[in-house]
């Protein structure tokens, strides 16, 4: 899953704890594999979260505690939000 997103210039009151709260429930739902995240200083945020399966990804979606976090973000703290759902085929790195 890829979110993109920024948040307002104001009236951010309560979201630093809700995204606290949700990376805190999230790491713990069946299915989670990991995030990485990133915050520029004019609000913009990318994080990616890993899932085992679709099927954790909708179970995730549909938790009564995201669905209030996501109806908060969308009338208090963002600008906008765009959501992708991905499947990884194929993944190398390198480490020198």
């Amino acid at each position: 899953m890829i979110i993109t997103q920024k948040l307002k210039d104001t009236g951010l009151e309560g979201y630093d704890e809700m995204a606290a709260r949700m990376v805190e429930l999230g790491t713990k739902w069946p299915g989670y594999l990991g995030r990485e995240s990133v915050a520029r200083a004019d609000g913009h945020e990318l994080t990616v979260i890993y899932y085992a399966d679709a099927e954790s990804i909708a179970s995730w979606k549909a938790d009564v505690e995201h669905l209030e976090a996501q109806r908060l973000g969308r009338e208090r703290w963002y600008e906008y939000y765009d959501v992708q759902i991905a499947r990884v085929e194929r993944a190398y790195s390198f480490r020198g």
